[in-house]
């Protein structure tokens, strides 16, 4: 759950960063946040939640 939570946080901000910064325009950004809306009641959301999971804990391992 935390990490779901810093995730969409996460894009939540480049979002931001984009419509402020004139990359992307506030009608593209509101298609972009439905899909990914709709995308999450799909049959293909666990399947994403586990390749999200996945590089997390990939990430995770890594040591520096």
């Amino acid at each position: 759950m935390a990490i779901s939570l810093s995730v969409v946080l996460l894009l939540a901000i480049i979002l931001v960063v984009l419509i402020r910064g004139g990359s992307i325009k506030a009608g593209p950004a509101v298609v972009a946040v439905l899909f990914g809306f709709f995308l999450a009641s799909t049959g293909m959301a666990p399947s994403i939640n586990r390749f999200m999971n996945s590089i997390a804990e990939t990430v995770n391992q890594i040591s520096f």
